[in-house]
């Protein structure tokens, strides 16, 4: 019955609900609406789906537009709210009750269930079809055709086909007079003269009446448009992403120190793949190279650990610079755990290329460096007990304190010193060096130990490795 054709010049929508942080799967469908319109000279539209007046909130939309435009992803028109559209709406929906494609039905959720729970076929009944009851009397339904076909062309799935009768007379309005989303995301559709709508694929079901109300307010020749449902994003068990056990917000992931390229590049694979398998892609290839008929239909992994190794890959290519710059916000109160007056530009600097090769996410850093700006380092429970149960801990040290006392003051130098205080107690540099890094740095990872010490100063590290040595003849009593 229903068949939709594409236009020249493709407009399409991102139509996210105000009702929670970004989810990584909407950006991924932004995503994909954006390069879709980037690639074909099309227009990118944001519009806020927010007629869930009792969900939304206005933080939500300031989210959803903060976290496009993190990702380089600014619309060209919008954001539009479909609050500020009521009046399309309403003349659509005086339509359909003039055309007689919309009749009241003052049955309740309850009523309906009791009177169909017998019943062969799930669903309303169509019991108020010919009851002739007046507008205002309840909800709304739309009068689904009793026979043929519904077909969505999908780029994706190919053409997918609903038979009408298993379509019941779906509600359209409220009994409160509210229009439910399918109507009114119709209407806008319709009004912004979209040509395909890219989604996910838990809006399929809803997609054949759309379709049905597309016709009933335009006709059956109208232009329809082209649909795109994505693949569902899924965990490491191929469980739906949840938010009560997942990860799924953008902003959490922009928080934790990703960066914007690699978050998006990253959504770019989830469900389609580079023809050359190229994993690694700038914003100029995802245009060049993205297609959307070459996006597959399962279910697609969100892998948190490829995330990080591709984040981490991004981070290495930035110039130190544009590291420092990047590393910025958790340099500085409140992210940073040390006082502003602490910190020290130049140190960080000397540091940032050692940092730049070993952090995944921004959000590592200050750990990396917190013992250059703490004052002292804080040493944890654990390292302490690993310290006390080394029975050469304490010789390392005090061979250190006379070795670092006084050697040249480089990387270089201090490395031999330490190999030679090892040789004396009979262990590799590795093994050394190891009671000295939780002695100066408080951790038993981090930056290299030698470039560290070089940076921390003379001073600073005696102090700390003879602290370390002092707590040690204490506890051992």
């Amino acid at each position: 019955m229903v068949e939709q054709a594409g236009g020249v010049r493709p407009r399409v929508r991102f139509a996210p609900s105000p009702t929670g942080f970004l989810h990584v799967g909407s950006a991924r469908a932004a995503l994909f609406n954006w390069l879709y319109a980037r690639q074909n000279g099309g227009t990118f539209i944001l519009r806020i789906e927010d007629t869930d007046t009792e969900r939304n909130r206005e933080e939500w939309v300031d989210g959803i537009v903060s976290s496009l435009h993190w990702l380089e992803m600014d619309p060209d028109e919008g954001p539009y709210r479909q609050s500020e559209r009521a009046d399309r709406t309403a003349a659509a929906i005086d339509r359909l009750w003039a055309a007689g494609a919309v009749y009241a039905c003052d049955c309740s959720r309850e009523v309906i269930d009791a009177r169909t729970k017998e019943n062969a076929t799930p669903g309303y009944d169509g019991n108020c079809r010919d009851r002739g009851l007046e507008r205002g009397a309840g909800a709304l339904r739309f009068r689904t055709p009793d026979e043929g076909s519904v077909v969505v062309h999908d780029l994706i799935r190919g053409d997918v086909v609903f038979q009408c009768s298993s379509i019941e007379d779906f509600v359209v309005v409220k009994s409160s007079g509210a229009p439910l989303f399918v109507l009114a995301n119709v209407v806008d559709d319709i009004d912004m003269a979209i040509s395909h709508v890219i989604r996910g694929e838990d809006l399929l079901p809803s997609t054949p009446k759309g379709l049905l109300l597309w016709e009933a307010l335009e006709g059956p020749g109208a232009q329809l448009p082209v649909f795109a449902h994505l693949p569902l994003l899924v965990n490491a068990k191929r469980q739906k992403l949840s938010k009560r056990r997942d990860t799924v917000a953008v902003e959490s992931y922009r928080d934790e120190g990703y960066l914007a390229a690699a978050m998006r590049n990253y959504l770019a694979l989830l469900g389609w793949s580079d023809p050359d398998g190229r994993e690694i892609l700038s914003a100029e290839d995802l245009i060049a190279r993205f297609r959307l008929e070459d996006v597959n239909n399962s279910p697609a992994f969100f892998d948190v650990e490829k995330l990080r190794w591709m984040n981490g890959e991004y981070i290495r290519a930035l110039s130190v610079d544009d590291f420092i710059a990047a590393s910025a916000p958790w340099t500085a109160p409140p992210l940073a755990p040390w006082p502003a007056e602490r910190f020290d530009a130049d140190v960080f600097r000397r540091m940032a290329p050692f940092v730049q090769e070993r952090v995944t996410v921004l959000g590592e850093v200050p750990a990396m460096v917190d013992f250059l700006f703490l004052g002292e380092p804080v040493i944890d429970d654990a390292a302490w007990a690993g310290l006390v149960a080394d029975e050469q801990a304490l010789p390392i040290l005090d061979g250190a304190l006379d070795a670092y006392g006084d050697c040249e003051w480089s990387a270089d130098a201090l490395k031999e010193a330490t190999q030679a205080v090892g040789d004396k107690v009979g262990r590799k540099l590795g093994k050394a060096q190891a009671p000295i890094r939780i002695a100066v740095t408080g951790r038993k990872v981090g930056p290299p130990l030698f470039e560290s010490m070089e940076v921390l100063g003379r001073e600073a590290v005696l102090g700390r490795v003879g602290a370390a040595a002092d707590e040690l003849r204490r506890r051992a009593g």
